[in-house]
C-alpha cells in the first residue's frame, strides 16, 4: 500500500465524468439487460506457498470445508485443491513446488481481492476468528473486512446480501 502523499494527483472530476460516459455508453437498463452467457463462478485458482497452510487457514479459520485434492494436470507433482465457499461455488489453490514463484504482487490484470459473501452472523463470527488466529484484517462500512491469507492473496468478507454492495444494488 502507499500513503497518501505517494499518490499521484487526480482529477476527480475527469474520472467522475468518463465513469459517467463509461456508464452512460455501456450499462443496460435492467429491465433490457440480457441475461448472462455464464451460470456462475465454477471456481477461481490461486497459487498457494504451502498446502498444508492453506488448508489449515480456509477450513480451520475460515471455515470452508477441504473438498478435494489432486495432482495439478499442468505440473508434476503439484497439487490442485478446493474449498466449498457456498452456493455451489469453489475457491481452489495449485502449488509449485521447485518453482520460484515469487511472492504475492497487485499487478495490471492480477487479482486485487476475492470478495466472498457470508450471512450477517457468520459475518460476526469470523471476524472473531481472524482475530483469535491474530489475522490483521481492516473493518470497512459494517460488511466488509479485507485481510490477508498466508499465501499473501487479500480476501474480503462481505455480509452485504448478493446482488448488492453497501446498500447499492449491482445485480
Amino acid at each position: 500500500m502507499t500513503s497518501a502523499s505517494d499518490e499521484p494527483e487526480i482529477d476527480l472530476a475527469a474520472v467522475d465524468a468518463e465513469r459517467d460516459r463509461i456508464r452512460s455508453t455501456y450499462l443496460q437498463p435492467e429491465d433490457s439487460r440480457p441475461a448472462s452467457m455464464a451460470r456462475g463462478l465454477h471456481h477461481f485458482a490461486i497459487v498457494a506457498k504451502d498446502v498444508e497452510e492453506t488448508v489449515r487457514f480456509y477450513q480451520g479459520v475460515l471455515g470452508f470445508p477441504l473438498t478435494d485434492i489432486f495432482e495439478n494436470r499442468d505440473y508434476k507433482g503439484s497439487n490442485h485443491f478446493f474449498f466449498d465457499i457456498g452456493n455451489n461455488n469453489l475457491i481452489a489453490f495449485f502449488d509449485f513446488p521447485g518453482l520460484d514463484v515469487g511472492p504475492y504482487a497487485e499487478v495490471l490484470g492480477g487479482l486485487h481481492h476475492v470478495a466472498i459473501s457470508v450471512e450477517p452472523e457468520k459475518w460476526a463470527e469470523l471476524k472473531t476468528r481472524l482475530e483469535e488466529a491474530g489475522v490483521e484484517y481492516q473493518s470497512e462500512s459494517g460488511t466488509s473486512i479485507y485481510f490477508r491469507d498466508p499465501n499473501g492473496a487479500r480476501l474480503e468478507l462481505i455480509a452485504d446480501p448478493l446482488g448488492e454492495m453497501y446498500g447499492t444494488k449491482v445485480l
